[in-house]
């Protein structure tokens, strides 16, 4: 009985589907997947320094005003804008603290400019007709009178340089992008370069004794360092264990320059002309830059 048993279960196997021959002859042997990788993270704490350049939107809203100083009066004014645009480049310093996704810092700034642009203003001579300009005088004749002629003004001015002491407030969208805002106190240096030019016109009064047309010019240059606000934002990601680039737009206001000069031109009272301006400095920068941040992940 017990080998008819042994006999029939052998015939069993041997007749069985080879897959079936297979499962019983191996057993399955089960294996974890292989871990999926994880970034780390990174953590924008810390100090930092770095590098930019970029190009400058700069603008110089400008009113130049001629007045007879003996008068005190007000002869001619005009207004206008100039562009103060060019590459600026420079470095940065600042530090960040971190907390879960949201970043605040501070950063300061100094950047090379040299950009420069040209405003030109003109107080008419005489009319057809008339003898006296709007700011200087003719003269008057026997027979004909001699009309006034008109009195130039150049200027130039320049952003010698420019920087920033900004705060910063932001949110890391991923670990390793930041979108920030900034602002805080902007600096700069403004030059500003003039010269004015006429041609007085004299003689002895009723006669055409000693007609004499005399050129005369004066030239001033000053620079003075004004303080105002910045504001702007920024997106900035990590591409390395501590470094990182940036694009970055500032606006900068610097707030007006002023000036003014004491000619040898005569106006109409007899007294020095003097010509003065006002120029509202404004300046909007795009510009890229690279961070290497001494501590962090």
């Amino acid at each position: 009985m017990t080998r008819t048993l042994l006999v029939a279960v052998a015939t069993a196997m041997l007749l069985a589907p080879p897959a079936f021959a297979a499962d019983l002859a191996v057993p399955h042997i089960y294996t974890k997947a292989p871990p999926v990788a994880v970034d780390p993270g990174h953590n924008w704490s810390g100090f930092y320094a770095g590098i930019n350049v970029g190009h400058g939107w700069g603008r110089s809203a400008t009113t130049a005003d001629f007045i007879d100083s003996g008068a005190g009066a007000l002869l001619n004014s005009s207004a206008g804008k100039f562009d103060l645009n060019g590459v600026s480049g420079g470095g940065q310093i600042g530090y960040n603290w971190q907390r879960e996704m949201f970043v605040i810092g501070f950063e300061a700034g100094f950047q090379g400019s040299g950009r420069k642009g040209r405003f030109d203003a003109l107080c008419a001579g005489a009319p057809a007709g008339l003898q006296d300009g709007v700011c200087t005088p003719g003269h008057r004749g026997d027979n004909t009178s001699d009309p006034a002629l008109p009195v130039t003004f150049n200027l130039v001015q320049k952003l010698d340089w420019f920087g920033t002491v900004r705060g910063r407030l932001g949110a890391a969208v991923t670990p390793r992008v930041l979108f920030y805002g900034t602002g805080g106190l902007a600096y700069g240096r403004v030059s500003t370069a003039g010269t004015i030019a006429a041609t007085s016109v004299s003689g002895s009064p009723g006669s055409d004794d000693n007609l004499a047309f005399t050129p005369v010019a004066a030239n001033f240059s000053s620079s003075t360092t004004k303080i105002g606000w910045t504001a702007g934002a920024g997106i900035e990601g990590a591409f390395a264990e501590n470094w990182s680039a940036r694009l970055e737009y500032l606006h900068v206001d610097l707030g007006t320059v002023s000036g003014s000069l004491a000619t040898p031109v005569i106006a109409l009272s007899g007294a020095p002309l003097v010509v003065g301006y006002r120029s509202h400095i404004t300046d909007n920068i795009l510009r890229v830059g690279v961070n290497y941040r001494f501590s962090g992940t």
